[in-house]
């Protein structure tokens, strides 16, 4: 457990983000990675079928008690929709269909968004990249939390608070942050959505719609799945600011737990990601990494060393955009 040094602020750092470098001396000594990037042929058949499940999961809830609605939710249909909106995450580095077709991925992720109940992949898109282009980035990295969160959730009751309302501040926090203009890319998003939510209502009534949604908010909260929000980038030890995990729950992630290759190589799909960790393993093993994601959720909450502050935050200057 921790000894008792509650953080009052982020892990300043004066250095380059460590995924720059280490891609470059991976691609120098195996310059076979390369063949590695590129799309999952798969990936639409898997995303299709999640979407299609989640639909046919709308006709089986539609008669069911309100208790029932919301343990399915959990259980079931939150997990699903958590990993389509993982899947959305490898849809918006164009893994789908190629970086030749990056409509064909936009308007993908649309599709897949529908079962999360609430527009999102458009949003996503748009401050994921700067994600990964400034990680820890100051104003610029909307997954950091904000000095509020830092302050205020800093005790195990108040840590619990914050995981299970990690869907609003994620939704929140780019507003505040780092507000970027609405993109039409976005209202097209929310257009769609919503038509098929309303579909979804006049066809078979409130309960599959409240299903979906449900499910979408308690499955991005306090959930053994939501360990990885907290495992990729939550500074466990000093000087590491990204993570990965290597067991069972990858299978249902698209492998984001391969987080540190992830960010290494941002353009090879999740299913190839085991691939650059047995490839460049030297550069992989010795890193720290977590084991479990339950776990990982039960020392955010626990130990008093950690919460919203620990993360890593560095001054980034804005690229030029080509």
């Amino acid at each position: 457990m921790g000894n008792h040094v509650v953080r009052e602020d982020f892990e300043w750092v004066y250095t380059e983000q460590p995924h720059t470098q280490r891609r470059k001396e991976i691609l120098a000594k195996y310059p076979e990675i390369k063949t590695l990037m590129g799309p999952d042929p798969h990936l639409k058949w898997i995303v299709s079928g999640m979407v299609f499940m989640q639909l046919l999961a709308c006709y089986l809830v539609k008669d069911l008690s309100w208790k029932w609605i919301f343990f399915w939710a959990y259980a079931f249909g939150g997990c699903i929709n958590h990993s389509l909106t993982l899947a959305i995450h490898d849809i918006s580095h164009n893994v789908a269909f190629g970086n030749k077709q990056a409509k064909w991925n936009r308007w993908f992720a649309v599709f897949a968004n529908l079962p999360v109940g609430i527009p999102y992949s458009a949003s996503f898109k748009k401050y994921h990249i700067d994600h990964h282009r400034y990680l820890g980035g100051d104003g610029l990295d909307v997954d950091i939390p904000t000095d509020f969160e830092g302050w205020f959730f800093c005790t195990p009751l108040r840590k619990l608070l914050w995981l299970f309302l990690q869907p609003l501040f994620y939704s929140l926090r780019p507003l505040y942050v780092n507000p970027k203009a609405i993109t039409r890319m976005e209202i097209l998003n929310a257009l769609v959505q919503f038509s098929v939510d309303f579909i979804i209502y006049y066809l078979w009534g409130l309960k599959p719609v409240i299903y979906l949604i449900a499910g979408t908010i308690l499955c991005l909260g306090f959930h053994p799945i939501s360990g990885h929000f907290i495992a990729e980038h939550y500074m466990f030890l000093k000087g590491y600011e990204t993570y990965s995990y290597y067991g069972p729950l990858n299978w249902l992630t698209f492998n984001v737990g391969y987080h540190m290759e992830h960010h290494d190589f941002p353009s090879i799909p999740g299913c190839r990601l085991p691939m650059v960790k047995k490839i460049a393993a030297e550069y992989y093993d010795n890193l720290p990494h977590h084991q479990s994601w339950i776990r990982v959720l039960w020392d955010f909450v626990f130990d008093d060393t950690l919460g919203p502050y620990s993360r890593v935050k560095r001054l980034c200057k804005l690229a030029k955009e080509s």
